[in-house]
């Protein structure tokens, strides 16, 4: 288990984070998200033990983890990170990057589980070329192949698939997720990205100016917002007030109806393959509803609310 009990850390004078607390159980899965700045890469260096803390502790497996301070060498062999550098060495090969903290007194092992890992990240085409004639994406999912090598108990992993293709990521996230789950390795992953939160983690941490919103499971927060904040972290949102009272509803959750709960005037319509992402206005306000075509601008329509209101 992953223990993180209220801890604080600044840089200089300026406070970074504060009061994060949760815990996290073994073989799972969470998200850090929030905006840019918030804190999420700071908060993974921390509990790889990169920073000393100013205040709190984290525990991995009922053993504290100490910070430059405690240790000549900071890290723990438990875990491994990754930043959004990569840490690749360019002049040698893929399979050389990947195999470069594996034993060679066996050869034989050391090569397959190269050649397992890059079957993983689908480089296993790129065994033999240098990693300085790859792409961004290419090169990360070498990182990622890398700190898999030894197979460690806790992953933690910063904006993991923010260089790599649309039409692949979404195949490495499957590969890679389904990997963790059948090894039993615990991950936490710093994301911008709404589908890596809902599809793959347990729990999410939502992060904002350094402090901890909310903790919760991914089906809940997503429904259950408690803030305009955390559900616009997920997409276009709508905040509605129902007898004073603020509801966060999607886009989806709103429909053109004949027995509307209010009406609205269109400003324009996206394409959005699918669908239409319409942009509407009501009493000064701006709203987003989805619809299976396009509406003229400038009529209005009546629009019901699909989602049932509990506070």
């Amino acid at each position: 288990m992953l223990l993180v009990q209220s801890i604080s850390f600044s840089y200089q004078k300026k406070i970074v984070l504060e009061g994060i607390d949760f815990k996290l159980e073994r073989g799972k899965t969470m998200a850090l998200i929030g905006e840019s700045g918030c804190g999420k890469s700071t908060l993974l260096k921390l509990i790889y033990g990169l920073f000393d803390l100013n205040s709190g502790s984290i525990y991995w497996n009922d053993v504290q983890v100490l910070g430059p301070e405690h240790h000549l060498i900071p890290g723990v062999d438990e875990m491994k990170y990754l930043a959004q550098d990569f840490d690749l060495m360019p002049y040698i090969t893929v399979a050389e990057n990947v195999g470069k903290y594996l034993s060679n007194f066996y050869p034989e092992i050391k090569q397959s589980r190269i050649n397992e890992l890059l079957e993983v990240v689908e480089m296993d085409d790129y065994a033999d070329v240098k990693v300085m004639h790859l792409s961004g994406g290419q090169m990360q999912r070498v990182a990622l192949a890398k700190v898999l090598a030894k197979e460690p108990e806790l992953l933690l992993l910063d904006e993991p698939f923010s260089h790599i293709d649309n039409f692949r990521r979404n195949s490495l996230r499957r590969r890679l997720f389904g990997y963790f789950e059948q090894k039993g390795i615990t991950c936490i992953i710093a994301t911008h990205d709404a589908q890596d939160v809902l599809s793959f983690c347990d729990q999410v941490l939502v992060l904002k100016d350094g402090k901890m919103l909310e903790f919760e499971d991914a089906k809940t927060l997503y429904n259950e917002p408690k803030s305009f904040y955390t559900a616009s972290l997920f997409g276009d949102v709508n905040m509605i007030k129902v007898n004073g009272e603020p509801y966060f509803v999607y886009p989806h959750q709103l429909k053109v109806s004949d027995t509307p709960d209010f009406e609205v005037k269109v400003i324009d319509a996206f394409f959005r393959g699918s669908y239409y992402l319409i942009d509407a206005g009501m009493n000064g306000r701006t709203l987003y509803f989805e619809h299976d075509s396009a509406l003229e601008k400038g009529v209005t329509v009546g629009v019901e609310i699909q989602k049932k209101l509990v506070n």
